[in-house]
């Protein structure tokens, strides 16, 4: 893995679930890791319940938009996660490839996605766990 892992979230409208990851990872890890989300037959918008909830965190995905799955997108990216959505991606050697099977928000109220966006922040941190640990402090 390069000194800066990228990782590329997928689900099929790039909508929600891999919206919302992909914010998530941005917020925690800042620029220790390139992240990127896309899907094979994206939406015309980010779910607007998405957006509030993660509005409530203090995330503000509004601006957004959902974005097509390329081949270029896996093979620049060291994990490929898919969002339990039945997408798939291209699969090339060297390249990890997860499946999280969050609930799909889609059609669901802000109540309802709550749960999803508090579910995905906790796989995104044992994500950033594994493949780009906080470095300890320097001692003096």
């Amino acid at each position: 893995m390069a000194d800066k892992p990228s990782v590329l979230f997928v689900c099929v409208h790039n909508a929600g679930r891999s919206q919302m990851a992909a914010a998530w990872l941005t917020h925690l890890a800042g620029d220790r890791i390139e992240v990127r989300s896309a899907g094979s037959n994206p939406g015309d918008q980010v779910n607007p319940a998405a957006v509030e909830a993660m509005a409530e965190v203090g995330i503000d995905i509004s601006a957004e938009t959902p974005k097509i799955l390329t081949i270029d997108a896996v093979r620049e990216s060291d994990v490929c996660i898919t969002m339990g959505c039945g997408d798939t991606c291209p699969v090339f050697p060297g390249k990890r490839y997860l499946d999280w099977k969050p609930e799909d928000p889609a059609g669901q109220g802000v109540e309802a996605v709550r749960p999803i966006r508090d579910e995905i922040k906790t796989l995104v941190e044992g994500l950033i766990a594994e493949i780009a640990p906080a470095k300890p402090e320097a001692t003096a």
